[in-house]
């Protein structure tokens, strides 16, 4: 697997429509600092669909070099065309990444057969590790344990982000696949129990602003305190259904800006988070 633990899915800071570099540095010494077992960069926490393509260049490259042979920077490549997933894929390569972060198609709605031949390809075209990742209420489609299990036995492709929110599929992922691949929440809230269920840790979104909290939890389970590790994800409750309370990326860039990495910019169609949810927000960060 490319990580055990926790992998940060960080946000993109902005400042005056461009990227702020200077921010962006100062959240991946944070996150090093704080002892995460890896970062993704342009997921869907950072806004890669309101990006250019020098701009994703940039991002990647910032990333590799404060944190290539530190910890594994994971690239999100994903694309509803397979030739341009493969593109990007090719250019995380090229530009130094060490593994792969790719989303089910999304709008066309392929078949688990499609979903086959999407992954069997792009798999075929890197030597780069790649996680799937699976998320329905994004993409329309959802895929199935059996059709990851049989994904699984691609050399390279050696894990799923699961953030379908569904104990029971996330379950049928690990009995299908666990021995051949690493099965890792994509839900903040879920973290423990996946793990618990024979899972590998979380791509977090919550870490980006609390990193030695999560890192501290998940180590906890790892360690075997579990009694730990469950009263940690219990007390960060409140607070992960907070950062959701709009969708992300909208409240954890505002919880950025509270903890002083970036301005918390958006880029439309994202708008600020509203002024209720702020203050619930900045009142549950400001006690954890």
């Amino acid at each position: 697997m490319i990580f055990r633990g926790v992998a940060t899915a960080l946000i993109t800071p902005f400042t005056n429509g461009s990227i702020d570099d200077k921010g962006f540095e100062k959240l991946l010494n944070y996150q090093l600092a704080s002892g995460v077992d890896a970062v993704v960069v342009l997921g869907t926490t950072g806004e890669p669909a309101t990006m250019s393509q020098d701009e994703k260049k940039q991002v990647i490259s910032l990333a590799v070099k404060k944190l290539k042979g530190k910890i594994p920077v994971i690239v999100g490549a994903g694309s509803n065309s397979t030739a341009a997933a493969i593109k990007s894929c090719e250019l995380a390569e090229s530009l130094g990444a060490d593994g792969l972060l790719v989303v089910t198609p999304y709008y066309n709605k392929c078949t688990q057969t499609g979903l086959i031949r999407h992954y069997s390809e792009i798999a075929a075209a890197t030597d780069l590790p790649i996680i799937c990742y699976n998320v329905p209420s994004r993409t329309g489609v959802n895929m199935l344990p059996s059709t990851f299990s049989e994904l699984a036995d691609i050399p390279n492709i050696v894990g799923i982000k699961e953030a379908s929110g569904n104990m029971e599929q996330i379950m049928e992922y690990v009995r299908l696949s666990g021995d051949r691949a690493a099965v890792y929440s994509g839900d903040d809230s879920l973290t423990i129990p996946t793990m618990a269920m024979g899972g590998a840790g979380v791509i977090s979104v919550v870490s980006n602003v609390c990193a030695e909290y999560v890192t501290t939890m998940t180590h906890a389970f790892d360690d075997g305190d579990l009694q730990k590790a469950s009263s940690k994800q219990r007390d960060m409750l409140p607070l992960v259904r907070a950062m959701f309370s709009e969708v992300n990326p909208i409240p954890v860039k505002y919880a950025a800006y509270l903890k002083g990495f970036c301005d918390g910019s958006l880029r439309l169609p994202l708008t600020p988070l509203s002024d209720g949810n702020a203050h619930t927000l900045k009142s549950l960060l400001e006690k954890f």
